[in-house]
């Protein structure tokens, strides 16, 4: 129990689990617009419910679980993610839908902010590639399930897709919930990490939530946040869509979504790792600059072919998932990974606001306008426009402590 590697591990499998419930999405989209007669926009909006529950519940579930540990938590985890998940199978209303899929969103929370948290307290010296395979396990997960779930919902339905899936991840993560703990206090308090070039001794101050949230960085990552995980979760909710609009065969939206779940945590793992060796600054602005170009590339190329599509999604996503794994640990190396849980979780938030512009917005902008390209055009700039913030937090000092709170023990 003791062992960081056994609860890097653990945790990653819980993540794995819930990477479903966002990532999966997509197939499950048009078989529900074809079996309810629900609108494009409709469905969607339970997309945008979904991640902000994911996220906006969070800050709450980070400073209890800071304070009480995983395994009740994560255990709830599994009720409500096996339940809400499996319970969209047998969804007949619009409100039945927006229901169960927000108590999944609420059970993906506590698993993504407990695991995240946990692989920064444990891993305070590496915390780029803890944290990146951590969040590669959420982003690349669904590519073990992807064929599985297609091919079900081809030739059972999608409601059965539902209920198999749901069943199982909720009762893997309810297993897996008994084995988590938190590491003690001295491992994850002192560390030193390099970033920008600079050392720093992570760690000095171990910022609180609420001292944290009187310094600029803090605010400068918020926005950066936003800026660059609406072009990803356009992405992730829209590809079907997106290939149905197109005219592309179901073959090339499989073929997509079994791919670009491996580009999306392989990325995570690869810019993390990367991260520690460059600077965590100077990574973020190299991929965000990359992931405005793919934006594009997807508009531009993506509407070809099915070789296409799926190239442009696939390249999308290697450069869009390292927010997963670069901005706990930029996080961690400003505040400190105390209450690493807590804080994360306030900056996680952020991907709940760029749900609504790329879940919900994007399709309402798709059905007024009947093209993608004003919801791509846009998310690339925002991407560049991250990456000159990026840019700038580099030149900017570390987070001078708020004179309140108590300083770390010495290294």
């Amino acid at each position: 129990m003791k062992n960081r590697w056994f609860q890097l591990g653990a945790s990653l499998v819980a993540m794995i689990m819930i990477a479903n419930l966002q990532y999966a999405w997509t197939l499950f989209v048009k078989p529900l617009q074809h079996n309810t007669g629900w609108s494009l926009s409709d469905i969607q909006w339970a997309f945008t419910l979904f991640i902000l529950c994911q996220t906006w519940v969070q800050p709450l579930e980070g400073w209890l679980i800071d304070r009480m540990g995983q395994r009740i938590f994560i255990s709830a985890a599994g009720v409500l993610c096996g339940a809400g998940w499996a319970g969209l199978g047998y969804a007949k209303t619009l409100p039945m839908l927006y229901g169960l899929y927000a108590a999944a969103g609420i059970g993906a929370a506590l698993v993504y902010s407990a695991s995240i948290g946990s692989a920064l307290k444990w891993f305070s010296e590496r915390r780029g590639l803890a944290s990146g395979i951590m969040a590669a396990g959420f982003g690349g997960g669904t590519a073990l399930f992807i064929p599985v779930i297609s091919s079900t919902i081809q030739s059972h339905g999608y409601q059965t897709a539902f209920i198999r899936t749901g069943i199982f991840q909720g009762l893997v993560i309810l297993g897996v919930a008994q084995f988590l703990r938190h590491p003690p206090v001295e491992a994850s308090s002192a560390a030193t990490a390099r970033t920008s070039g600079r050392s720093i001794r992570v760690g000095a101050h171990q910022f609180t939530t609420g001292e944290m949230l009187t310094t600029p960085q803090f605010y400068v990552l918020y926005a950066m946040f936003v800026l660059m995980a609406t072009g990803g979760l356009l992405v992730t909710a829209q590809t079907g869509p997106m290939a149905q609009s197109w005219g592309l065969t179901a073959a090339a939206l499989t073929l997509a979504a079994s791919l670009s779940p491996l580009a999306n945590g392989a990325s995570r793992i690869l810019w993390g790792w990367a991260s520690d060796r460059m600077g965590r600054e100077t990574t973020m602005a190299t991929a965000f600059l990359l992931q405005a170009g793919c934006l594009l590339l997807v508009i531009k190329l993506g509407r070809l072919s099915g070789t296409w599509f799926a190239l442009t999604v696939v390249l999308t996503y290697l450069t869009w998932g390292e927010i997963y794994s670069l901005f706990p640990s930029t996080l961690g190396d400003y505040f400190g990974t105390r209450h690493a849980t807590s804080n994360y979780s306030v900056l996680y938030t952020a991907k709940g606001v760029a749900s609504i512009i790329g879940g919900g917005l994007a399709a309402l902008l798709y059905e007024r306008f009947g093209s993608w390209s004003s919801a791509f055009y846009g998310s690339a700039a925002l991407a560049f426009v991250a990456a000159m913030m990026a840019f700038g937090l580099r030149a900017a000092s570390a987070p001078v402590p708020a004179p309140v709170g108590a300083l770390a023990p010495p290294e």
